[in-house]
């Protein structure tokens, strides 16, 4: 996700809204590629996050870990970092 104009709180770094969205976005992804789409949907039904950091530009990166994996819910582990990692 671009961290830029778009994606910036009032004061100028990347909102946590924003973040939260694209952690949103990676678990309902990865939740849609394990069910059958034909008969089932997937959509978030709670988010939890910690803002421990902050970006002022570049890019922000989501990586989805799935930890439970149920007949009809799951539960993701999303890490989002910088272009340096952090």
């Amino acid at each position: 996700m671009p961290v830029n104009e778009t994606t910036f709180q009032p004061m100028g770094l990347l909102h946590g809204g924003a973040s939260v969205a694209l952690a949103e976005s990676v678990g309902s992804s990865g939740s849609h590629l394990m069910i059958n789409s034909k008969t089932h949907y997937a959509v978030g039904i709670e988010i939890n996050a910690n803002h421990v950091g902050t970006a002022y530009k570049g890019f922000a990166y989501a990586l989805g870990k799935i930890i439970h994996k149920g007949r009809s819910t799951h539960i993701w582990n999303i890490d989002i970092k910088d272009d340096k990692g952090k």
